[in-house]
């Protein structure tokens, strides 16, 4: 939050300005051994920290996916430990294309993260979301303690998928593709949809998302993960003293 994207320089900040809080701060190489060994336990306690927010269980939830570049050449994406993983995609909201990978997220509309996941930039996203809603954990019993709404792009299209969705008590809004007949309530949605979109900025704008520097997968998931929890205690701070926005991180990124 306070615009530190290189490891070194944190620490160099830490140290000097930070020692009440973090008494013992190891070196860059050790830092990032203990970042990534933590990353099971930030996926952990984003989850926690999102079930105890006062706005953790709206039952209208959002989706999409952002691109989350991790090199701009060929040269690179060949070279790269993340080939394999990391893919060249298009995306369409920002009319380019990019190497690296794409993180797809299920938020409230407050923001608050439900769950997420990272894949290349071609995965399909109708099936991430299926994973994301089967292998999160705890997101099969809030989806089974009532029904959802998911609002989503035109993407998140097919029979068989809503179908399946349907199956699981979620009912998904999206807007209406080319040949098919006008879906209803459109002209509702469409500004909720702009709430994603809105997530996805907190998370490039104030959270450098895009400037991760990881440069393996184990690096890149670690990093991902620091600022979605990042984002989450925010909201979950803001909640705690009665902030009237929820997820603004302006008291926090100076």
């Amino acid at each position: 939050m306070l615009g530190f994207t290189s490891e070194r320089r944190w620490l160099r900040y830490a140290r000097a300005h930070q020692l009440d809080m973090f008494p013992i701060v190891p070196s860059q190489p050790g830092y990032n051994k203990h970042l990534r060994a933590l990353a099971p336990t930030m996926a952990w306690l984003t989850r926690t920290l999102a079930s105890m927010t006062g706005v953790g269980d709206d039952d209208t939830w959002v989706v999409d996916s952002t691109p989350v570049e991790c090199g701009r050449s060929r040269e690179t994406a060949k070279r790269s430990e993340l080939a394999g993983w990391a893919e060249y995609g298009y995306c369409a909201s920002h009319s380019r294309y990019f190497g690296g990978l794409r993180l797809h997220l299920v938020c409230t509309l407050h923001g608050v993260p439900v769950g997420w996941a990272l894949t290349g930039a071609k995965a399909d996203e109708r099936h991430v979301l299926c994973d994301i809603l089967t292998g999160t954990a705890g997101i099969a019993e809030i989806v089974a303690a009532g029904p959802h709404l998911v609002i989503a792009d035109k993407n998140y299209y097919g029979r068989i998928f809503e179908h399946d969705l349907a199956e699981a008590g979620i009912t998904l809004l999206r807007p209406t593709r080319k040949g098919e007949q006008p879906r209803g309530g459109e002209r509702f949605f469409k500004p909720l949809r702009q709430i994603i979109e809105s997530v996805n900025d907190t998370l490039k704008g104030q959270l450098d998302l895009e400037h991760h520097g990881g440069r393996t997968t184990a690096g890149v998931c670690a990093r991902i993960a620091q600022r979605v929890l990042a984002m989450t205690a925010a909201i979950w701070h803001n909640d705690r003293v009665g902030a009237s926005v929820k997820r603004s991180l302006t008291a926090y990124d100076h």
